[in-house]
């Protein structure tokens, strides 16, 4: 399982123009199960994010979570993160895992999160969606439950 966090000042999801999803400051995170994900993949993903320290404490260092913060997360199902564009111009999607196990990997996400007292907005998974955002910093983080990065 992957994900693509970035800290955010607010972020939205809309779906035929309809908002769907909105947070003010926390993190966007665009999710993404791989073939062969487990619950121990959706536990690495929720609590990397749940405590990812990446907030400015008093002396501008970061230290802080989301949760330290009192932010939300605005999950956005992603299966692109599991594009692997090594060869090629074309991204490969061999290693996305299939719709009817992606989806409830991602809902496991979610929940997970709110377990953890995160506020949790989300996207739709299968649906297209129009995000925007504005990034804090920016930072921008890369998570892999293989710890292939």
């Amino acid at each position: 399982m992957r994900a693509v966090v970035q800290r955010v000042s607010r972020a939205e999801v809309r779906v035929e123009g309809q908002a769907v999803g909105v947070i003010g400051r926390g993190l966007l995170a665009y999710v993404g199960s791989a073939v062969g994900d487990g619950p121990q993949d959706v536990q690495y993903v929720a609590e990397k994010i749940a405590n990812l320290r990446v907030f400015q404490d008093d002396n501008r260092k970061m230290n802080l979570s989301v949760r330290d913060v009192g932010g939300g997360v605005l999950v956005v199902p992603a299966f692109t993160t599991m594009a692997d564009a090594r060869q090629g111009r074309r991204p490969a999607f061999v290693h996305a895992a299939a719709p009817e196990s992606a989806e409830p990997a991602y809902q496991e996400v979610v929940a997970a999160l709110r377990a953890a007292g995160v506020t949790v907005q989300t996207g739709r998974f299968r649906e297209t969606m129009e995000v925007d955002s504005v990034n804090d910093g920016p930072i921008c983080v890369l998570l892999d439950s293989t710890k292939l990065f």
